[in-house]
């Protein structure tokens, strides 16, 4: 066992860092949604999401998948030493995200009043899709270096170029949605149309995410010219005479993205139909435009924010997994690929099943720390929706498990099977049980619960690998659960005792995180050797040795 993990440590170190970098990112952009909430309001958050939306499509459609493809691609040939067509791939693909950008950024720009019209039946959309076209460009070249550095192993580049991009994110979206937000209000003054505000805000608001995206890629690139004496001496060490031609290396990135973009977007446009169809539904049942649109802000800028941070980390760890897997397979070890498969599941679930106890013990005060929201609507859509980051964590790992396993085109049935069922039940609960919003919310259970079923069997059908369940399931869901009563009861004591909507809840979150540890080490649901694994690991093991959890 002990050398199993040694052997998967370097890959779980990579994946940690990455997935480390991806939760601070997306524990930046839940922080800043608290202010650009505040800003907008839920109708402009409504707004804002719409965009984003189309946006997302856009991107998955355009050049979401490049680091995914190029990643695989290169560590595949440097598994093998062949460091000069790794290069190749890397200048192929690089041409090819500038096309294929640009393009997707034209035709969002001048064709942004049609999707927000026409697509999304939401026409003030379209100030914020055209703020943001351009980072539809910016987003397909970064991708393609992050891929390249991924690929040769090494996931820092990205996970800090994540992070300072949500740092800049974070406060251009901020002072763009203030400043915009009072443009906004003298046009909807002077041309009589109360949207406008809004719309300029939300606007305003996505500035940020160009902004960061553009100095994230000023970050890579300066990485990618310091990392180039390093590059130079692996193509002298390479003396192999076949060089890949462009054609091929084309045919191979559109095969190997085609699958992706498909099933991600399959993945993501559940979300589109799914505001589409509530948009459609609720004013044929005669509710008010001003009165949904705050239902899906809610949904978009508060309930997806939160539930989307420890999603982040499954997806970092799902993108450290591919190029390991391409590698392992590259060089035919089947040990390393049952390796990597289990520690990608099983870490996942460390990570996720608290996460989605969290949410469920303590969905109120966390609607009220971060945005002052004492309503019942949003803590209940939390505390409904909190197992979708379970589904959505074990899902997202297992699509890029096949993916990394050559089954490109699986997660794609397998997501077209999910998304036929989620939206019969998303129509079903709007139109026949008038569950309103929250039949979004038990729609996402519906899909991702249908994708974890249907990517588990098949792993399991393309390498005979089924996930034990006791220390990836069973063990963690005990120590979750511990620490979800042990946190509610803090919290309602501190509540009682000081007051306030700060302290009851920080102390609760404290006491949760070393509750779920030492719960976890004493039923023996995380060993040493597995804490060596991760960053810090030693620093760890130390510490639960002096506090006597592990023997010396």
């Amino acid at each position: 066992m002990t050398k199993q993990i040694n052997k998967n440590s370097g890959f779980l170190l990579q994946g940690a860092i990455l997935a480390a970098a991806a939760v601070i990112a997306k524990i930046i952009g839940a922080a800043y949604k608290i202010p650009l909430t505040n800003i907008l309001g839920d109708e402009g958050m409504g707004f804002y999401g719409y965009a984003f939306e189309v946006y997302a499509i856009a991107l998955i459609l355009s050049s979401f998948s490049l680091p995914l493809a190029v990643s695989k691609l290169v560590s595949a040939r440097v598994a093998k030493k062949e460091y000069k067509n790794a290069m190749a791939i890397f200048k192929g693909s690089i041409l090819f995200a500038i096309g294929v950008g640009l393009l997707a950024a034209l035709v969002v720009f001048f064709g942004a009043d049609f999707f927000a019209d026409k697509v999304m039946a939401s026409a003030p959309s379209a100030y914020a899709l055209r703020v943001l076209a351009p980072g539809l460009f910016i987003v397909a070249v970064m991708g393609v270096v992050r891929g390249y550095f991924q690929g040769l192993g090494s996931m820092i580049p990205t996970a800090i170029s994540q992070v300072i991009e949500q740092i800049v994110n974070a406060i251009v979206s901020i002072l763009g949605a203030s400043y915009l937000l009072k443009v906004g209000a003298e046009a909807a003054k002077s041309k009589n149309s109360p949207l406008l505000e809004p719309a300029y805000g939300a606007a305003g608001g996505t500035l940020g995410a160009v902004a960061g995206a553009f100095v994230s890629l000023l970050f890579v690139l300066f990485v990618l010219y310091a990392y180039k004496g390093v590059m130079k001496r692996q193509l002298k060490r390479d003396h192999g005479t076949s060089v890949e031609s462009y054609g091929n290396i084309y045919k191979v990135l559109l095969f190997t993205i085609a699958p992706v973009i498909i099933s991600t977007s399959v993945y993501n446009i559940n979300q589109i139909l799914d505001q589409v169809m509530f948009s459609k539904i609720m004013a044929a049942q005669g509710h008010a435009v001003k009165d949904y649109m705050a239902l899906l802000g809610i949904y978009t800028g508060k309930y997806n924010t939160l539930i989307n941070v420890p999603l982040a980390m499954a997806s970092a760890l799902g993108v450290s997994a591919i190029p390991s897997l391409a590698g392992a397979i590259a060089v035919g070890d089947r040990k390393q690929i049952y390796g990597k498969i289990h520690h990608s599941i099983r870490f996942t679930m460390l990570i996720a099943i608290p996460s989605f106890v969290g949410f469920l013990m303590l969905s109120s005060p966390l609607m009220n720390l971060l945005y002052g929201d004492q309503r019942k609507t949003p803590a209940a859509m939390l505390s409904l929706g909190s197992i979708t980051v379970v589904l959505y964590c074990l899902s997202t790992v297992q699509n890029s498990i096949l993916q990394g396993l050559d089954k490109m085109t699986v997660p794609i049935r397998n997501a077209l099977i999910s998304l036929g069922i989620h939206l019969v039940s998303v129509f079903v609960m709007l139109v026949m049980l008038k569950w309103n919003i929250y039949s979004i919310v038990v729609g996402n259970i519906v899909f991702s619960l249908c994708m974890c079923i249907l990517n588990a069997h098949s792993i399991q059908t393309a390498v005979g690998y089924h996930q034990e369940v006791k220390r990836t399931f069973l063990l963690p869901t005990m120590a979750a659960f511990l620490m979800g009563v042990v946190s509610y009861l803090v919290f309602k004591l501190f509540d009682v005792l000081i007051g306030g909507r700060v302290f009851p809840i920080l102390f609760a979150l404290v006491a949760a995180v070393g509750v779920y540890a030492v719960a976890l080490i004493l039923i023996g649901g995380l060993t040493e050797e597995e804490l060596y694994a991760m960053p810090k690991g030693d620093m760890l093991v130390k510490i639960f040795r002096k506090l006597h959890l592990m023997k010396g």
